[in-house]
């Protein structure tokens, strides 16, 4: 029997290694009875990876507050800023609202990743012989998707700031484009300068950067205003002193470990104020050059 692309994906989520054992914590149980949520991160991996990664830490979170956070994906990290846009999700980890008309919408920032600020890059194989930004015309670049922020936005603002004409692929996640990348499918790609790192890492690639934008910091964790302030404090403590528990720790070194991350991971308070660079960039650049 055929399995339809949503019965596929919701099968994906709800392997059982999406949970391991090690994840299990003593804290007040997210029965049925819970408030329960639906969580949408942007999708960085491929579909199996970010259900790996996310879903031992929602199941952590789950447990130790007491409201119960359910992973929902797209496709593509187009699909899964699609369900914020649509308030199909309460919860969210992403870049992608901070441009002034989706400011409207009612999400807060509550924290993010702990971490170096992340960069935009243009990146090719070390083995390739482009060495400059201006060899890429009428290249082929793959970018992630027309949501990504570091990976598609403001990398191809600078394009059109320097009036370089390439032919755009949309991969779907980081992932995919690397992939593109060292098939010869493509000849560059725009990348999240974190994910590269670590796909570098994972899979023994080596990367030339040809141009990188200033710092920014890296996703926020996000809450819609419709989330009652008692469940959102009780989600933004588990998050935010996850690295401090044992269990929590556990879980988050095993995600570390997953993507070969280049330190340790963990969550930690941030602010509107945190992603004013994200804003000054929507500002400064007309839509027609994102």
């Amino acid at each position: 029997m055929r399995m339809t692309l949503q019965a596929g994906l919701a099968l994906l989520l709800a392997l059982p290694w999406a949970v391991p054992a090690s994840a299990a914590v003593v804290a007040p149980s997210a029965t049925a009875a819970a408030p329960a949520y639906q969580f949408a991160p942007v999708n960085q991996y491929n579909l199996q990876m970010t259900a790996r990664y996310w879903n031992p830490i929602l199941h952590y979170v789950s447990q130790k507050s007491g409201v119960r956070l359910n992973l929902k994906l797209g496709r593509t990290a187009a699909d899964t800023t699609a369900f914020i846009l649509n308030n199909e999700v309460d919860f969210a980890f992403t870049n992608h609202l901070f441009s002034p008309d989706r400011a409207k919408l009612g999400w807060n920032v509550f924290g993010r990743r702990d971490g170096a600020p992340v960069h935009a890059q243009i990146v090719v194989p070390r083995d390739s012989k482009i060495t400059s930004l201006a060899e890429l015309e009428g290249s082929t670049i793959a970018f992630s998707g027309p949501e990504a922020m570091l990976s598609y936005k403001i990398p191809h603002a600078e394009l059109q700031r320097r009036e370089l004409r390439v032919n755009i692929t949309f991969t779907g996640n980081m992932d995919s484009a690397f992939v593109q990348l060292f098939s010869g499918r493509v000849q560059a790609a725009a990348v999240h300068s974190e994910l590269a790192a670590e796909y570098a890492e994972r899979e023994r690639k080596a990367f030339h950067v040809l141009w990188r934008s200033p710092p920014f910091n890296d996703l926020a964790l996000m809450a819609s205003s419709r989330v009652p302030r008692s469940d959102l404090e009780a989600v933004a403590d588990a998050f935010l002193n996850m690295h401090r528990d044992p269990a929590g720790s556990k879980v988050l070194a095993q995600a570390a470990a997953l993507v070969h991350a280049s330190g340790p991971l963990a969550f930690v308070a941030a602010g509107e104020a945190d992603y004013d660079d994200y804003r000054r960039f929507h500002q400064a650049t007309p839509a027609a050059a994102r």
